[in-house]
């Protein structure tokens, strides 16, 4: 089958072709990409579809979501295994719905995503490609710990949980060691330990880490990637892009975070709303995050640090896995739309290490990749129009069916 369209954006982020196509064979997997007339000559007895003024690119990546986070929900009480599981299952159908064919979970309940995944294997839902880190560790009182994180303390006490994790099917690792307070919380012993006994046994590690000094502190480690990083420095960015780590900024969880205790410190509180009064105590971190972002981002991309969109989304009320905010607010902040989209397609296949299975539309690759109204190589806002989207060439999802 033969899909055109009149853009066609690769994910490598400078790639575009006019009135490009793209075969996929019956096996899932992309035969050819190229221009339409190209494409049309080279598989002259393929059937074509063609969605016009449209582009088609790959399906996205979310590097940063927590299927299972289910602490800010109402009711709280009602979230036994069963609730968790049905809750995670509808988060990975949002991101199909999203356009989201691969995910990072970044920590939810032990096992949950494990399970989540071999039921997409079994074929009892669909949902994304699933990596994921199983809960996280963090100190003990240390930031997520009442969120079902792990509590670990000592070098060697962290090694056998990571070994534990791995055991139990953990796809990456993670640790938390900041939260609002500029007191690292994991000493450098313990993020030593657990970066060199994660790339031991030959896994990859994702750190937790938004303020000072604890962003050097994990530099040092050499986690493979940050998360959040949102007081980063360019000095720093420069190190990390030397020593190949990868940041994942979520810019937009501090965004909505920012906006969303700014209309509650507006319109006041009500007492009950235990969400509402925790964001106006945060106040104080929230709004020069948002700043950090906004006037930073540019100078942190241009550094060469590779770059990986995540949306860490779990707050109540918020639109779940905004990943097209992410990337609209990378433009907004002064990269290009095929930077942006590369930032969540190219650029995690590669820290993934799949990027012979996916992240491109290149020959050889799944036909993993979404089909958006409009020029999305111009206009970011594009992928707000999802018309279809495809994993390994199976059609799973359009809005209007």
């Amino acid at each position: 089958m033969i899909y055109c369209a009149k853009h066609l954006v690769v994910g490598d982020g400078k790639t575009y072709v006019s009135d490009g196509a793209v075969c996929v064979g019956k096996d899932g997997k992309i035969a050819g990409v190229g221009t339409r007339p190209e494409i049309i000559a080279r598989f002259p007895e393929e059937s074509v579809v063609d969605y016009g003024e449209a582009t088609l690119l790959p399906g996205l990546f979310d590097m940063h979501v927590h299927f299972g986070y289910y602490y800010s929900q109402p009711n709280q009480e009602d979230f036994d295994d069963y609730m968790i599981a049905y809750y995670a299952a509808e988060q990975a159908k949002q991101a199909i719905r999203l356009g989201i064919t691969t995910v990072r979970d970044a920590c939810s309940c032990h096992d949950l995503c494990k399970r989540l995944r071999q039921a997409g294997e079994r074929g009892y839902l669909t949902v994304p490609r699933i990596f994921h880190t199983d809960t996280g560790m963090c100190m003990t009182g240390g930031h997520g710990h009442d969120d079902g994180i792990a509590e670990v303390d000592g070098p060697w006490a962290i090694r056998k949980k990571i070994r534990e994790q791995i055991r139990d099917g953990a796809d990456w690792i993670k640790l938390l060691t900041s939260n609002r307070a500029e007191i690292p919380e994991y000493t450098q012993e313990e993020l030593d330990a657990a970066v060199d006994e994660t790339h031991r046994v030959g896994k990859k590690c994702v750190v937790h880490a938004g303020i000072q000094p604890a962003i050097q502190m994990c530099i040092d480690a050499g986690f493979d990637t940050i998360e959040h990083g949102t007081f980063l420095t360019v000095e720093q960015a420069e190190q990390m892009a030397k020593k190949g780590i990868a940041w994942t900024p979520t810019i937009t969880a501090y965004t909505v975070l920012y906006e969303f205790t700014k209309e509650k410190m507006e319109a006041g509180v009500d007492p009950s709303d235990r969400i509402g009064a925790k964001a106006i105590r945060d106040m104080a971190f929230f709004e020069p995050a948002y700043f950090a972002y906004k006037n930073n981002f540019k100078k942190l991309y241009d550094t060469g640090v590779t770059v990986l969109a995540g949306s860490d989304m779990v707050l109540y009320g918020a639109p779940p896995l905004p990943i097209n905010r992410e990337l609209s607010l990378m433009v907004e902040y002064g990269i290009t739309p095929l930077q942006a989209i590369q930032t969540a397609t190219g650029n995690p296949a590669k820290v993934l290490d799949i990027e012979s299975v996916t992240g491109q539309l290149k020959e050889g690759l799944e036909a993993d990749m979404i089909v958006v109204a409009g020029n999305a190589a111009e206009d970011i806002s594009a992928l707000n129009a999802l018309k279809v989207v495809f994993m390994s060439g199976k059609e799973v999802y359009r809005p209007e069916a």
